[in-house]
């Protein structure tokens, strides 16, 4: 794969493959299912589903991955291919931007007497990368503040990460057929990869892909945009992945400068101590000298 296509495919294809999916008007009833499964309702219109995930161009480069409001809830859920302990801080800039639209698109006065009716925010992050992780696990931003003035906080912030790796979350797989196949389908990828080219695999999980698979059609049909969302997940992940290597490096470099500097310093302080106490022995002696004469 050259670095020219590589890039030009990263530039046009910014949505990852996750949202893609579930986040299109056209897959409205795979986005139904999804929020069925985690919020343990049977809602069967997905007409009522109503988009309003953040656009970069409206929001000044801040763009979330899907938000909908449905039943008076507003759903915001974030793909991770990676462990992010700071979700809960992206979600409070994410909810308030889309409080804001709202309040806008409503034309509702939020200077005036009257209480405006907002929607719950539920917010959600699907993991998929390769570190082992709990089905379930809760982020909270108050784990950000110190400790000993967490009680004095006004604001929490609660996200639930959910494990969509496949072999995890099997109830959750069981009530969403889209979000298991989903699961199968990275999977794959990764288990050919070992042996392949990004492209191969893929093209190796789409067609091993059983036929009753209902997003199997749905992928062949973008295969090409597939391919460059994967092309930028993938090559994200390993951009990250140098810079922790970069970062730890810096960090052991870091360390042996400091133990130098620290054994300068000590050094030094040790001689300035030595010349002190032979500076104090030199007076007594003079002091001695002077008694005796």
């Amino acid at each position: 794969m050259g670095n020219g296509t590589s890039a030009n495919v990263n530039r046009e294809y910014k949505d990852r493959l996750f949202n893609f999916i579930f986040g299109r008007e056209e897959n409205r009833e795979w986005t139904l299912s999804l929020y069925n499964a985690i919020n343990g309702s049977d809602h069967t219109d997905a007409s009522l589903i109503e988009f309003n995930t953040l656009g970069d161009v409206v929001y000044m480069g801040m763009k979330n991955d899907t938000s909908f409001i449905l039943s008076n809830r507003m759903s915001v859920y974030e793909h991770q291919s990676r462990y992010n302990p700071n979700m809960p801080a992206r979600m409070l800039e994410y909810v308030g931007k889309l409080y804001s639209g709202y309040i806008a698109k409503n034309k509702y006065n939020k200077y005036g007497s009257t209480l405006i009716p907002l929607p719950i925010p539920k917010l959600v992050v699907f993991y998929n990368g390769t570190s082992e992780k709990e089905d379930e696990v809760v982020l909270r931003l108050s784990d950000a503040f110190d400790e000993n003035y967490r009680p004095d906080a006004d604001i929490e912030v609660r996200v639930r990460m959910l494990n969509v790796n496949y072999g995890h979350n099997a109830k959750l797989m069981d009530n969403c057929g889209p979000l298991m196949e989903y699961s199968w389908f990275v999977d794959r990828i990764r288990g050919y990869q070992k042996d392949d080219s990004l492209e191969g695999a893929m093209k190796k999980a789409i067609e091993e892909m059983p036929d009753d698979f209902r997003i199997k059609r749905f992928l062949y049909a973008h295969m090409e945009e597939i391919k460059g969302m994967l092309d930028t997940e993938y090559n994200e992940a390993e951009v990250n992945e140098a810079f922790k290597e970069e970062g730890r490096a810096e960090g052991r470099a870091e360390g042996r400068a400091e133990g130098l500097a620290e054994g300068r310093e000590e050094g030094r302080t040790e001689r300035d101590d030595l010349r002190k106490e032979i500076d104090r022995l030199r007076e007594e002696n003079e002091e001695l000298k002077k008694r005796l004469l």
